[in-house]
């Protein structure tokens, strides 16, 4: 039995691996650099970014400030890659929560099918029917006083129906394959088809979803920055930094170029080695 099982049995491999190419590694490398800034940004040597130097208000780049100054002579250098310490935490820790949370029930309401299925996605529709941003906007208003943490508890939890939605899809595309049916015949636990079958062949389309999700999510506490509810100033990040240039934006473009820089290179290299990924690990039956 378990020969005829084991030749009539498919398995998702790629059939062939697209090349990531250059300009991957490149967005990798960028991305590495931003996220050892974030971590060791203490240790590195910087200038302080709260340090307010009155005889150097808005100054150009140069030698001493990489990025120049802003009103009250703060080194944007630094701020920037202070910055990305908030923009970086609240989008990676927001997504993992989500994960957390919505991918191990996706995989199993896909998997188990019947009333549970039926009812936790009934409940996850409905949350996904009111606006994700509205409801952060909401709570993050009246939940004072606001912090990093509460920030990225909020956005986190606002993030599960989607991550439910997505993780369930791939997995009910998964479940009804052939090598999946063979495993429950020859007796297989749920739990090994759901670790050892299951898993593995939904994980490269949740780090997909996970990278650009990350970026979504940091767009989304620049957005907050400008009606602010992100962390409070002189906290450096990026959506804070653009948030206070826009009044000296006029006499000082720097201030608001170098972080908007930052941020869009940051979550363009995120979405496309997101969509790279996806890709290159697209799988397709192939018979044994």
């Amino acid at each position: 039995m378990n020969e005829l099982l084991e030749e009539v049995s498919l398995v998702e491999r790629p059939e062939k691996n697209k090349p990531l190419g250059i300009l991957f590694w490149v967005c990798v490398g960028w991305v590495a650099l931003n996220v050892f800034g974030a971590i060791f940004a203490n240790v590195l040597p910087l200038q302080n970014p709260l340090f307010e130097n009155f005889s150097a208000v808005n100054a150009g780049p140069g030698l001493h400030h990489l990025f120049g100054t802003d009103d009250l002579g703060r080194d944007i250098f630094s701020r920037v890659v202070y910055g990305s310490r908030v923009s970086i935490a609240v989008g990676v820790g927001a997504m993992l929560i989500g994960f957390g949370i919505g991918a191990p029930l996706g995989m199993l309401a896909a998997y188990r099918r019947g009333r549970f299925d039926m009812v936790l996605t009934t409940v996850m529709y409905i949350l996904l029917a009111f606006p994700a941003i509205i409801a952060t906007i909401a709570v993050l208003s009246f939940w004072a006083p606001r912090g990093l943490a509460k920030i990225i508890l909020v956005i986190g939890l606002a993030s599960v129906p989607l991550v439910y939605r997505v993780i369930r899809t791939a997995t009910m595309s998964i479940a009804t394959k052939d090598y999946i049916i063979a495993a429950k015949v020859q007796g297989a636990t749920d739990r090994r088809i759901l670790v050892k079958e299951l898993l593995p062949n939904v994980t490269p389309i949740g780090v997909s979803f996970l990278l650009i999700g990350v970026a979504t999510v940091i767009t989304l506490e620049g957005a907050l920055a400008f009606l602010g509810l992100s962390v409070n100033p002189p906290t450096p990040s990026w959506g804070n930094m653009i948030n206070e240039a826009r009044t000296v934006m006029a006499q000082n473009p720097w201030l608001v170029i170098f972080p908007s820089l930052a941020l869009c290179l940051f979550l363009l290299c995120l979405n496309f080695i997101g969509d790279r990924l996806r890709s290159h690990f697209d799988v397709t039956e192939v018979k044994l």
